[in-house]
C-alpha cells in the first residue's frame, strides 16, 4: 500500500486545493486518501490506485510548517 500511496501523492500532489494524502480507513477498510480544501481538483483524483480505493476527505486549508 505504501507504493500506491507514492504514486498517488505524486499525481495528485500538485493539483489546485489538495493537501495532502495518507494511508487511512474508508468503512473500517484500509484506503488511500487525499485530503483537498474543497471541491477543487477533486475531479482529477483517481478512485483507486494499484488496487487500493482512494478516498476524498475534505478538510479545509492546511497550512504547512
Amino acid at each position: 500500500m505504501k507504493s500506491a500511496l507514492e504514486k498517488l501523492t505524486k499525481k495528485v500532489i500538485d493539483l489546485p486545493g489538495v493537501t495532502g494524502t495518507a494511508i487511512g480507513l474508508k468503512g473500517g477498510k484500509p484506503c488511500l486518501k487525499v485530503y483537498v480544501e474543497g471541491k477543487r481538483g477533486s475531479a482529477r483524483i483517481p478512485s483507486s490506485v494499484g488496487g487500493h480505493r482512494v478516498d476524498v476527505e475534505r478538510t479545509g486549508r492546511i497550512d504547512r510548517y
